[in-house]
């Protein structure tokens, strides 16, 4: 099975930024779609950012559009968020996560997820 271990998670300033990183072993990690998701306290996980597994095509949610980026180095089996502009809203825990389809990603039917790395950001 494979492996998901997110860092790079930390407290930030608001208009700062943050780069997660994702690696992964234990499996076929370039044929797999990758995406994020974040969580912040008494509220449900959301969706962040897909790729494809060729890293081809990314997707975002639309509270994020223009400000995260994600990237993937399938080489290293890495994944990424880069996070600028970050603003108090985004505070939650980051997980990554991995499925077979962008789609299913989207939608959070992912096989496998990380244990997930703390955001901070201080106004």
């Amino acid at each position: 099975q494979v492996q998901l271990v997110e860092t790079g998670g930390g407290l930030v300033q608001a208009g700062g930024s943050l780069r997660l990183s994702c690696a992964a072993s234990g499996g076929a990690f370039g044929g797999y779609a990758m995406g994020w998701f974040r969580q912040a306290p008494g509220k449900e996980r959301e969706f962040v950012a897909s790729i494809t597994f060729s890293g081809a095509r990314t997707y975002y949610a639309d509270s994020v559009k223009d400000r995260f980026t994600i990237s993937r180095d399938n080489a290293k089996n890495l994944v990424y968020l880069q996070m600028n502009s970050l603003k108090f809203e985004d505070t939650a825990v980051y997980y990554c996560a991995a499925a077979n389809l962008v789609s299913q990603v989207r939608i959070g039917q992912c096989e496998y997820w990380g244990q997930g790395t703390q955001v901070t950001v201080s106004s």
